[in-house]
């Protein structure tokens, strides 16, 4: 099998394509021929060592991805050989077979391609986890994306609206703002942190949004924090500006809101249950057409790379799709 692996910390220069013996499943694992493995932002910090988790070298990044089950272990049934499954490994995606425990695989429904099946767990898994679990969002309130053309933008974009919301994104450029309008934004802001916090309060007549998603971190996040409603909830979901903002706590106390630290990994391996349920519920959305992963690119192994290089520079719009069948 072929492998994209991280031998030592650094940017995307430091991967290397090598090929390996192909896996052999223990009890309880199956080996998936991966048809695609969907890229992610925190993969630009895995390999930098810069992410909460730090897998033993060498490993292969990518966190999420669709294919084939072509081998089985002990304990697992012979009849699930040839199953169209979404994979999600947390790393290790980016090879052309991949050992995992069955029970992080979810058969592909009729109606959802292997390509939008291969986007849905990391970024689509986060926020639906954080709108539901978290946030505890109701249909009819407001929420504010920042970051709302990236890869988990528009994952919210599009959850917020098949959840009820109304969905204000915020974006860098005229074009990252047309495409969150594309994908249901009912209005986008631009992302300028001496302004948004009294235009994200003129949109919503002064009184605030109910929530903000913020996958970004840096210095949009204290005014968003600061134009929420009273009573109103911030998803800490990462911090793809490269910045941890210092948020002032007394803002917390005198508007009454939550601060709500959302680690979708913890979540779903603690309750594999409720994650196939999550995964579930989005395949179905996709069937019904009421999910449209955007997918900026399909690269090769060869150029997975650059790839990791473009989100890491900002540069990605939606999801970039590693084509691992060739």
């Amino acid at each position: 099998m072929k492998q994209l692996l991280s031998i030592a910390p650094g940017g995307p220069e430091t991967l290397d394509l090598r090929e390996s013996p192909d896996p052999v499943p223990g009890a309880g694992e199956v080996v998936v021929a991966m048809d695609f493995a969907a890229l992610n932002f925190f993969d630009t910090l895995i390999i930098a060592d810069r992410y909460q988790e730090r897998p033993q070298r060498p490993f292969a990044p990518g966190g999420e991805g669709a294919g084939s089950i072509i081998a089985v272990g002990e304990g697992i049934p012979a009849s699930v050989l040839g199953m169209k499954v979404q994979v999600w490994c947390g790393h290790g995606a980016l090879t052309t077979r991949l050992c995992l425990p069955f029970e992080r695989c979810v058969p592909i429904p009729e109606g959802v391609s292997d390509e939008a099946a291969a986007t849905l767990a990391i970024a689509y898994g986060t926020t639906l986890h954080a709108y539901c679990d978290k946030a505890r969002l109701q249909e009819g309130e407001t929420v504010v994306v920042l970051g709302a053309a990236g890869g988990a933008g528009l994952a919210a974009v599009e959850i917020g609206k098949c959840l009820g919301a109304r969905v204000i994104g915020v974006a860098s450029s005229d074009e990252k703002r047309a495409l969150a309008k594309e994908h249901g934004a009912d209005l986008t802001l631009e992302a300028d942190a001496e302004s948004l916090k009294e235009a994200i309060r003129a949109a919503t007549d002064g009184n605030g949004a109910d929530v903000v998603y913020d996958a970004v971190g840096g210095e949009l996040s204290e005014p968003a924090m600061r134009a929420l409603a009273f009573g109103g909830r911030h998803l800490i979901i990462g911090f793809a500006s490269g910045t941890v903002p210092a948020l002032r706590w007394n803002l917390a106390l005198v508007k009454g809101i939550d601060l709500l630290g959302v680690h979708w990994g913890v979540a779903a391996a603690r309750n594999l249950a409720g994650h196939r349920a999550q995964m579930e519920r989005l395949m179905a959305w996709v069937a019904e057409g009421r999910l449209t992963p955007h997918i900026d690119e399909i690269v090769p192994l060869e150029d997975a790379a650059e790839a990791i290089a473009r989100i890491r520079d900002r540069k990605a719009r939606g999801k970039i799709l590693v084509d691992l069948a060739g």
